[in-house]
């Protein structure tokens, strides 16, 4: 009796090791399964593993309201030997270049028009003679406000800079005197915020409807097999991927009304420029996200992949590259390289120059040039990767 006793308890744990074994079997299985899922699909693979280098490469870098090499033009009609030092002071710092050299004062406003210059100095005439004769010498510092923050940050940097020069001349010259930094702020003196954020949330909200909502739209019906029930009915392919498109952009135009009905009425940020001009830049830009929309709904087949894709590929650039929140200057050369290409940067460029400065078209035929050129690129790269996949 005792006997089968352990005979049967030595059957039961066998049996126990043979129905771990066969769980652990079955689990290594569905584990072998899901890794094999994972590495077949590439898309994954790259979100997994290159989207947190990606994220901490552009926080890492893009993240900081300290502004380098930022362009900047002098108009000196004294050129002696104390404004050559305030200029040897400035070129030598990591916060300026000097890039232009006015001969005229009146060319200021032009200067800024050009957009590449962030701020102006302006020196007074016989500025080492006014010190050594009157005890004061006064230096102008004109920024372009229509970024607040970049403006207050440059026109700080200056005024230090020159405020120590001051410093060391007292020390050599033991002559009582005073440098006067006179700061002069264009097109935004009231330094509201609203004059900067305006511009980059417009460009955001325009690519998220069109860009992101088209992509996760056409991708949802191919993942769900209804675009091949759209494709064999009577109605020709492109004008079904027109009709997926034409709603998005109506609600853009929704949007871009709103937003600029709420700028100006409720925020109290004036449209300066052209309304035409500004909206027809604004078209060329919902025409080019929706193409950018179309474009990635062409390569991916399942609407998670469009939503993660379209927020590495477009979200992250356009807060981080764009220049909406961030300043590009002082960012390492790749990273630079990359805003050239992010459409949201030429837009916000657009906005800024006909709703805050007030310029005409002539100012924006860059902007104008570029972003046309990326909606025409990415309309027929899209369309024609969707004709292959009908092949």
């Amino acid at each position: 009796m005792l006997k089968n006793k352990k005979s049967q308890t030595k059957r039961n744990f066998q049996f126990s090791i043979l129905n771990f074994q066969l769980r652990n079997s079955v689990f290594l299985a569905f584990v072998q399964k899901e890794f094999y899922h994972i590495f077949r699909d590439r898309w994954t693979m790259i979100i997994l593993l290159i989207l947190p280098i990606v994220m901490l490469i552009l926080f890492g870098y893009a993240i900081t309201t300290e502004i380098r090499n930022t362009n900047i033009a002098i108009y000196d009609p004294s050129q002696d030997i104390a404004t050559q030092e305030i200029l040897n002071k400035l070129q030598v710092s990591s916060y300026f270049k000097i890039t232009k050299v006015l001969n005229n004062i009146d060319e200021v406003e032009n200067t800024f028009q050009e957009g590449n210059i962030g701020l102006v100095i302006v020196i007074s005439e016989n500025f080492y003679q006014n010190i050594l004769h009157t005890g004061e010498a006064k230096v102008q510092i004109i920024a372009d406000a229509s970024d607040p923050n970049n403006a207050t940050t440059l026109t700080n940097y200056a005024t230090s800079i020159i405020s120590a020069y001051q410093q060391e001349l007292l020390e050599i010259e033991k002559i009582p005197f005073q440098i006067k930094s006179e700061v002069k702020l264009l097109y935004n003196p009231q330094m509201k915020g609203a004059y900067n954020f305006v511009p980059g949330v417009l460009g955001m909200i325009l690519l998220l409807i069109c860009a992101i909502m088209t992509s996760v739209s056409i991708a949802k019906e191919k993942e769900t097999g209804t675009m091949e029930i759209l494709l064999v009915s009577p109605m020709k392919p492109l004008l079904i991927i027109i009709s997926k498109v034409v709603p998005y952009f109506a609600l853009s135009i929704i949007n871009l009304t709103t937003v600029l009905l709420l700028s100006v009425y409720v925020l109290e940020v004036p449209i300066a420029g052209s309304l035409f001009w500004l909206i027809v830049i604004s078209l060329i830009y919902i025409f080019m996200a929706l193409a950018l929309g179309l474009l990635i709904s062409s390569v991916v087949s399942s609407q998670l992949l469009a939503l993660l894709i379209s927020g590495m590929a477009l979200m992250l650039p356009v807060m981080l590259l764009s220049g909406m929140m961030f300043p590009t200057e002082n960012m390492p050369w790749l990273l630079r390289a990359i805003s050239q290409i992010v459409p949201a940067k030429w837009y916000i460029l657009a906005v800024k120059k006909l709703m805050i400065k007030g310029l005409g078209v002539t100012s924006i035929y860059k902007e104008l040039t570029i972003l046309s050129s990326m909606a025409l690129f990415f309309i027929v790269v899209s369309l024609k990767k969707f004709k292959n996949r009908l092949e």
